[in-house]
């Protein structure tokens, strides 16, 4: 074997050891990213953070959320089921209230739970005349399904929730759409879906624009991997898990057409969904829309950084258009 041929052979081996690791770190993002259970290499604190480019909050803030979502758990309220389109059994938590004014179907975020994600929020929601209904998102949590769909399967689910509120409480009731980071891209997105009339707005706090626009500035941002490299890869094996493409929908193509009021809520510091994203969501949305960029907020901390700012947006927006 000559000096060439010998070059030549391990430059091949090792550009295949490192096309086979390409692949099976990719394989583990993307299973990171949709799969029911976290891979066992990413359940560390630490991956998690490079993950998401977190942690959010102080200690001190996170007690504060873990008491509030420990009573809003183990609070009063009916478990409720649904049976979506394509089967899968979803669970919600109806909260109801006599005198209601309103009703909110909220959608927490991805890999978070209805009772933390709204652990703040939600004493506020009920104590001005709202009735809410916490979905539990596919593929997460109490309900079915195995994998985590990125809003393109929740739109869906969220309007299946949305027609379920409005036949509980008799079609008297608006109903406000609210969701928090994924749960966010859900909501806006079911923009875009057929909804009952008495829809009045979205509330959608740090919202992303699709689940293509979020794996790539994740891969690119935090994880430090070229996405227009292994871009492709990702695409397919997310294709191949969920029957729909990363690229198949977007909150901005469902509010191009959207006439449902919106208020876009998001932290200027968010390092896991970036504040560019709200603004490009912003600049989409046909329908009427109210903005509130909250400084120093990290990702889905705003109510925490500015909760009188928060509550009086959202009051002055119930006001507006009940």
């Amino acid at each position: 074997m000559n000096k060439l041929t010998k070059s030549l052979l391990i430059g091949a081996g090792v550009a295949a050891t490192a096309a086979a690791a390409s692949y099976f770190t990719t394989k583990l993002l993307v299973n990171a990213a949709v799969e029911r259970e976290v891979p066992e290499p990413l359940r560390n604190e630490r991956m998690q953070n490079t993950l998401t480019g977190g942690p959010f909050a102080d200690e001190e803030v996170w007690q504060r959320i873990d008491a509030a979502a420990e009573i809003l758990q183990n609070a009063e309220h009916e478990t409720v089921e649904l049976t979506a389109d394509d089967g899968v059994k979803l669970v919600g938590h109806w909260f109801w209230r006599p005198n209601a004014r309103r009703v909110i179907v909220a959608m927490h975020g991805w890999r978070s739970a209805w009772y933390r994600d709204f652990a703040l929020s939600a004493p506020f929601w009920l104590e001005h005349g709202c009735s809410v209904l916490f979905a539990e998102q596919r593929g997460q949590n109490a309900s079915g399904g195995d994998y985590i769909g990125f809003g393109l399967t929740e739109r869906f689910d969220c309007r299946d929730w949305t027609q379920w509120v409005d036949d509980r409480c008799g079609g008297r009731l608006p109903i406000y759409l609210s969701g928090i980071s994924m749960g966010a891209t859900t909501v806006l997105m079911a923009a875009g879906e057929p909804l009952p009339k008495n829809v009045h707005g979205i509330m959608a706090d740090c919202g992303f624009t699709s689940p293509q626009a979020i794996l790539k500035h994740v891969s690119n941002n935090n994880l430090h991997i070229a996405y227009g490299l292994y871009g492709g890869l990702v695409e397919l094996l997310f294709k191949q898990k969920l029957q729909r493409a990363a690229d198949e929908y977007s909150t901005t193509e469902a509010l191009a057409n959207n006439t449902i009021p919106v208020l876009f809520v998001h932290g200027a510091n968010d390092r896991f969904v970036p504040v560019e994203m709200t603004y490009e969501n912003y600049r989409a949305c046909a329908g009427k829309k109210r903005l509130l960029i909250v400084p120093g907020a990290e990702h889905g901390m705003s109510f925490c950084v500015e909760e009188e700012n928060y509550k009086n947006a959202v009051l002055s927006f119930w006001k507006e258009f009940d």
